[in-house]
């Protein structure tokens, strides 16, 4: 396969601290990536670092989310395409949303199982339906690779199963950094283990059992 995006030799601090690397990572085009090890581990920085290269390729989900509880579900949607259009066309979208918009995100809503919540505010939600909004948010950005750390995190089996399979539906290339490592071993092509800030295991998610990810946690 060819290359579609590489880290060579980075590192990641926090604080004045070594937590990453030196690692490099390649991922294909077409590759479905699984990130998994225990807290702490250096998922999440690699996943920003990841972001900070290779933007604005990516479509990226953190942890924290970054809903703005004051805003609709609608918007916060929305914000996925905010690039995409002139300042005027999103201001209009702020008072009086075109209905193309409107449709486009309902029909997201619905496949994440979120309908009638459009008008509602992120700030009102529980924290499974916050998570599936900025899921609903990566959709609508709709680039060429996914990033998304702990997507599912507070979803139960057949919710997560249902917002896993959207993701990876709609990109045919993701770097997923997971928890449950029988998910990550079905919704993905290929495992990275990481421990301590180093690569520890890089295989076809086919050869792997969750007992050989037993190791990494």
């Amino acid at each position: 396969m060819t290359t579609t995006l590489a880290l060579n030799d980075v590192s990641g601090e926090y604080g004045g601290v070594r937590v990453l690397g030196p690692l490099s990572l390649a991922v294909a085009d077409g590759e479905r990536v699984a990130l998994v090890g225990k807290s702490g581990a250096g998922k999440s920085t690699l996943l920003s670092l990841m972001f900070e290269n290779w933007r604005p390729r990516v479509a990226y989900m953190p942890q924290a989310l970054g809903l703005v509880d004051t805003l609709s579900v609608f918007h916060n949607v929305f914000m996925g395409r905010l690039d995409r259009h002139p300042a005027w066309y999103n201001l209009v979208t702020l008072l009086a949303p075109f209905r193309r918009d409107v449709e486009d995100v309902e029909r997201l809503l619905a496949r994440l199982a979120m309908e009638g919540t459009r008008r509602q505010r992120a700030g009102e939600l529980s924290g499974g339906q916050r998570q599936r909004v900025a899921v609903a948010r990566v959709l609508f950005q709709d680039t060429d690779v996914l990033l998304a750390d702990e997507p599912v995190s507070a979803l139960d089996g057949p919710l997560a199963e249902v917002v896993l399979q959207a993701l990876t539906d709609s990109y045919r290339t993701a770097v997923l950094a997971m928890h449950d490592v029988e998910l990550a071993l079905r919704f993905t092509d290929r495992v990275v283990g990481i421990r301590d800030g180093h690569i520890a295991l890089d295989e076809p998610s086919k050869r792997l059992s969750a007992n050989d990810l037993l190791p990494l946690y």
